[in-house]
């Protein structure tokens, strides 16, 4: 496939990356300035372009698959990824689908009585929460789309660097926690979640989370 990923040079995008490139798929990374080239694997192709921007977006993806989000909005800016997931849905073409790496706010909490990671008072860190406020309204916006073929990933409640396994179990709107009762995932293996969905796409229009 060719796959375009936004947001390549993040902690997320490049690992999506690498996962996509080593599976074979014809990869572009798009990413805002020249000077994120060289967080990029070699061997990947890239653009710049400014995605806020529908027109440069529009060009940047012309030609692929898939498209990959992966962008996450300055501190301080958080609600940007709202206006930024509304380009990309709006930018797509109707065979072009989009897979976007979400966040873990809309998920429900096990034993919570209906409390979400966002709603929970006592779950999230003052430092996280505008970000889970933008991830909420991000998830909200997906759900309102009826055009474009969207997928939305949510991590477990951490989402950390660490090795790719392949082990893990998929859920679809509460919190997946292991026999600890932590919730987490390496960036390593959200990658070969959210490949194994572009590959084999069983999220239509839905969401979905991968935990350990």
């Amino acid at each position: 496939m060719k796959i375009a990923i936004l947001g390549a040079a993040g902690d997320v995008g490049t690992r999506i990356m690498s996962e996509a490139l080593a599976r074979g798929h014809h990869v572009t990374g798009v990413v805002r300035a020249e000077s994120q080239r060289n967080k990029l694997p070699a061997e990947a192709s890239y653009c710049v372009a400014d995605i806020s921007d529908p027109h440069q977006l529009a060009q940047a993806v012309k030609g692929q698959d898939l498209l990959i989000s992966a962008v996450r909005p300055p501190e301080g800016q958080e609600a940007l990824l709202v206006t930024l997931t509304e380009v990309i849905l709006n930018s797509a073409l109707a065979e072009q689908r989009v897979l976007l790496v979400g966040g873990a706010a809309r998920l429900l909490i096990p034993g919570r009585n209906g409390e979400t990671v966002l709603t929970a008072p006592d779950f999230l860190p003052a430092t996280a929460r505008e970000i889970a406020k933008a991830c909420q309204a991000q998830y909200q916006r997906c759900l309102a789309e009826t055009r474009t073929a969207w997928t939305y990933l949510s991590p477990a409640a951490m989402l950390v660097p660490g090795k790719r396994t392949g082990i893990f179990r998929l859920g679809s709107d509460t919190l997946v926690m292991d026999k600890n009762g932590q919730s987490r995932i390496s960036m390593e293996d959200f990658a070969v979640a959210m490949l194994d969905e572009a590959e084999t796409p069983t999220h239509i229009q839905q969401a979905f989370t991968v935990g350990y």
